[in-house]
């Protein structure tokens, strides 16, 4: 579950990191991107302030809702899992795949803003959003289950010998080579 925290974290400071130059100066983010140089109306700084803190309240409710920050006051030894039965983090599933939904479309997003105006900043937003999508898409994937692991072998039983062969398993179980 080390890659669920990094994620978990990595996502706060995502929005963190956005968040913080919309608050204290949402001129200089608008006449940044802005194509013609002219003054912000109030209502553009109101909605830059609005998009900053909504960005900080998200990232609170990511690191609260998916239990990396226990909301009991209560200390156990077992780490928080994200299995739908944990009681530690009952949301920690839906929170990481909203929250990765929300990296891919914020990826795809700057994307097409940057194929259409050309700013480096967009470039930065699908780069940073792009690689916590796809770290998101991975912890929800390989992440959210534990995987059905062999006493005997140690193996993951689920896995098959395509595209490749099992050479070590058809020779202790004498079959032949075709």
């Amino acid at each position: 579950m080390d890659v669920f925290y990094a994620y978990t974290y990595s996502t706060a400071a995502w929005f963190g990191i956005q968040a913080v130059p919309l608050m204290l100066s949402p001129k200089l983010i608008i006449t940044t991107l802005s194509t013609e140089a002219r003054k912000p109306t109030i209502l553009e700084e109101y909605l830059c302030r609005s998009l900053a803190f909504t960005l900080l309240t998200l990232a609170i409710i990511a690191v609260l809702l998916t239990g990396t920050i226990p909301l009991s006051s209560s200390l156990s030894e077992s780490e928080i899992t994200s299995d739908p039965d944990d009681p530690k983090a009952p949301y920690a599933v839906p929170t990481l795949t909203v929250t990765a939904a929300f990296h891919a479309i914020t990826a795809f997003y700057a994307y097409m803003q940057y194929t259409r105006h050309g700013q480096i900043g967009f470039a930065l937003s699908q780069i940073g959003s792009g690689f916590l999508a796809s770290v998101g898409c991975w912890c929800l994937v390989f992440g959210t289950e534990k995987g059905r692991i062999s006493k005997r072998t140690g193996a993951d039983k689920r896995t098959s010998g395509w595209p490749f062969k099992n050479e070590e398993s058809d020779r202790k179980k004498g079959r032949k080579k075709l």
